[in-house]
């Protein structure tokens, strides 16, 4: 057993000493987890066994970093190969890369999809040429909150590892001060479908390098939330050869939209989710992507939305300074608006009828004018099952005074109330004919 499960020992976490030195196994949850595991205590990896996510926290991994690690006999594969564990995570130790080369060919033998790394440190003086020309199963790949050496510079190491790294599917690098990606590592990476590079340091100037000609040819996902990147122009075109690219979030950057630059924009035509929400925009940027599905401009400032998207399905504008209904009509296919949080005060009639034709709609916590049309408006869509998310708690009247905190669902609507000329106007009629016959 100590041979088989060998490679989980190098890369979790023997270590001399530590506060909690064991792995502590759920059952239901088929998850294991192992904590400064010592020389004299490894025997509990036992536990991980019927695992299928495992992790290890803590651990001195650099005295293991001479031990010789030779091929393995037959029934050693065979037992790395009856494993079910498909995710394995390391956290919190300094990784020497020369070990890590060196035992990740084991994988190969595994059925582990997911290798993540959290809170770790990469000295970047490894040598990975034990990984030339080898395949892993390792289809995701993800660190978290690392110290490693600049990344310029060492694009050799990426070439060891290509045989591996251009089946890869799913990459995330956040929480780790990146401010570049050079080029040569883009085109390593040739199956990509997900990138995030989230919570970083990355500027309007890195993007070009970084999604250059050749590199993420088949990027599909792009999260990008959490930089400093300031110019929508600037990503615009630093995104523009990434030409399978269908989700991209800019979500929490403080961006400016320049209209002299928007000659020069052309989006990925194949986009289709953009997320710019909290990115401070004061005024809907141009130009968008022409084909969005879904837009996400949630928690800006803008004032008025006028844009004709006639692909758009799902469009969220919630927190705001909107005082009035974008017109639906400029988004024949919408299914989907979220306008919580704006300054509505009234949904207009002819917006209305519009508005019960779409299956999610949500405007609560706005300053609602209980007015006939006003609260009878939202009852009505409330009635066609056309407000979900909110109703009926976070619907509520600021006007008139009379009704100012009354849950709009309880405000009365009645003919008599609202339209008192239509029910007056007949009845003074009738009675002025009464009035004719009497004489």
């Amino acid at each position: 057993m100590s041979v088989a499960v060998l490679p989980l020992l190098l890369l979790g976490l023997l270590a001399a000493e530590g506060r909690r030195d064991r792995c502590f196994f759920n059952r239901t949850q088929e998850y294991c987890v192992c904590y400064n595991l010592s020389e004299e205590t490894a025997g509990s990896i036992i536990q991980c066994l019927p695992a299928t996510v495992v992790e290890f926290w803590g651990g001195d991994l650099e005295k293991y970093a001479a031990i010789p690690i030779g091929d393995l006999d037959s029934s050693v594969i065979d037992t790395l190969g009856s494993l079910i564990i498909q995710k394995i995570i390391i956290g919190n130790v300094l990784v020497p890369e020369i070990l890590l080369a060196r035992v990740l060919r084991f994988f190969s033998y595994t059925h582990v999809q997911e290798l993540a790394f959290d809170s770790c440190t990469f000295q970047g003086t490894g040598d990975w040429s034990d990984m030339e020309g080898q395949d892993l199963p390792i289809l995701s790949l993800s660190f978290h909150n690392v110290t490693s050496a600049p990344l310029t510079g060492h694009e050799q190491a990426f070439s060891s590892l290509s045989r591996w790294l251009e089946t890869l599917e799913r990459l995330a690098v956040t929480s780790s001060h990146v401010t570049s990606l050079p080029c040569a590592i883009g085109r390593v990476f040739r199956a990509l479908r997900s990138l995030s590079l989230a919570q970083n340091s990355l500027g309007d100037r890195s993007l070009t390098p970084a999604f250059c000609q050749g590199a993420f040819p088949r990027l599909q996902e792009l999260s990008l939330h959490h930089n400093s990147l300031s110019s929508y122009h600037s990503v615009c075109e630093g995104v523009q050869l990434l030409q399978e690219l269908r989700h991209l979030d800019l979500s929490h950057n403080k961006l400016m939209a320049d209209p002299s630059s928007s000659s020069s924009c052309r989006w990925p035509a194949s986009l289709r989710c953009f997320n710019l929400s909290n990115t401070g925009l004061d005024e809907v940027p141009a130009p968008l992507p022409p084909n969005l599905e879904v837009l996400d401009m949630s928690q800006n400032r803008l004032r008025a939305v006028d844009i004709s998207l006639s692909s758009l399905k799902k469009l969220f504008l919630n927190q705001n300074l909107l005082q009035a209904v974008p017109s639906i009509r400029n988004y024949p296919e919408l299914d989907t608006l979220h306008l919580d949080n704006n300054n509505i005060s009234e949904l207009p009639g002819a917006e209305l009828k519009l508005l019960g034709r779409l299956q999610d709609v949500a405007v609560a916590e706005n300053p609602f004018s209980c007015s006939c049309s006003g609260a009878g408006g939202l009852q009505a869509l409330a009635a066609g099952g056309h407000l979900g998310q909110g109703w009926p708690g976070a619907y509520r009247c600021r006007s008139p005074a009379e009704l100012r905190g009354w849950p709009v669902a309880q405000v009365p609507v009645s003919v008599l109330r609202c339209h008192p000329a239509a029910v007056l106007a007949p009845l003074c009629v009738a009675l002025a004919l009464l009035a004719v016959a009497g004489a």
